[in-house]
């Protein structure tokens, strides 16, 4: 069972504490004794004007000198006691949130915090709108861009048709403009283009694995408050993507990962090295996000690679390829 936070005992500071009355008897203690002594002690024959303002000075600082040393005293341990209380206040109020916040992971079925549970609530919605764009059958829209197919090649699971015709076949290829514009999501709940477009790439199978992965990095970035509109990448020449996209690493490359945040590349190193179902999802997204792009390439213009490299995808991509070192 955790400790409950300590409860120090807290001293009204406005008040006179038992440090400044000690200090204010031996304060009247030293100035009656003083004064006994010279009531006492008969006063010196004078000898000039020079001894005697000598001998002022040294009766002065007698006097009060002591005084001042028993105050100063008195303010030091003030306060240190005040110092010593206001860490017992801030331990007690962090061995309070650390009881709290173990209490709330050991109890599944207990309150969840506020901000914990608006973040599940996001990512269930966002799986939601996932599944009914995935469902949802409408009238497709005129291709209007080039349409390049971004697999050739129908795998083995999929299934077959009359004539050996797999479903995928049947569907028309992916546009360029349609696959960039899913991947950067929908902007608003009114987007219909984009949800036109992310609709028709959760139909073509190597954009919906992109999507996906693309989706569960962003949902988990979101849950320490990484927004990729947030971010404000360096924009790297579509010739870098090129040769990135052809195998090329090294220092040249370095100018992919443009994310300059530090707050989150160091929250998504930190996640990286502590949460394994962020860095099994990170790992897994970067290789498909590699792999579309060498298909993706061959056939894009340095405006469709343009375009890309500004998607919310995109820019994933480069936060994660710098924190894990993929550009080196």
């Amino acid at each position: 069972m955790a400790e409950g936070p300590r409860k120090p005992v807290l001293v009204n500071d406005t008040g006179v504490s038992s440090t400044e009355i000690v200090a204010i008897v031996l304060s009247v203690v030293w100035m009656a004794a003083v004064g006994l002594f010279f009531l006492l002690v008969p006063p010196a024959p004078a000898q000039g004007e020079t001894a005697d303002s000598l001998r002022i000075v040294l009766i002065l600082m007698a006097i009060f000198l002591p005084v001042a040393m028993i105050w100063v005293a008195a303010v030091a341990a003030r306060t240190s006691r005040i110092m010593r209380e206001e860490s017992y206040r801030l331990q007690s109020a962090i061995d309070g949130l650390r009881q709290t916040y173990v209490s709330d992971r050991s109890n599944g079925s207990g309150t969840v915090p506020t901000v914990e549970k608006k973040l599940n609530e996001i990512a269930q919605t966002a799986r939601k709108t996932e599944t009914a764009l995935a469902t949802f059958a409408s009238t497709r829209e005129a291709q209007k861009a080039k349409a390049v197919p971004l697999h050739p090649q129908p795998t083995e699971d999929q299934p077959t048709l009359a004539l050996g015709t797999s479903a995928e076949d049947m569907t028309p290829p992916l546009s360029r403009i349609d696959f960039v514009r899913a991947l950067n999501f929908p902007d608003h709940d009114q987007d219909e283009q984009g949800f036109g477009a992310l609709r028709r790439a959760l139909k073509d199978r190597t954009a919906r694995q992109l999507v996906q992965a693309s989706q569960d990095v962003l949902t988990l970035l979101s849950q320490d408050g990484i927004y990729m509109d947030d971010l404000r990448p360096d924009r790297a020449r579509p010739e870098i993507w090129r040769r990135f996209a052809k195998g090329e690493r090294g220092r040249t490359m370095a100018s992919l990962g443009g994310i300059r945040d530090r707050s989150s590349l160091a929250l998504t190193a930190g996640r990286m090295r502590e949460d394994t179902i962020f860095r099994d999802a990170a790992h897994h997204f970067l290789r498909l996000f590699d792999k579309t792009l060498v298909t993706f390439e061959p056939d894009a213009s340095d405006e469709d690679l343009i375009a890309l490299s500004e998607t919310r995808t995109a820019r994933a991509f480069m936060l994660l390829g710098r924190v894990t070192g993929a550009f080196d």
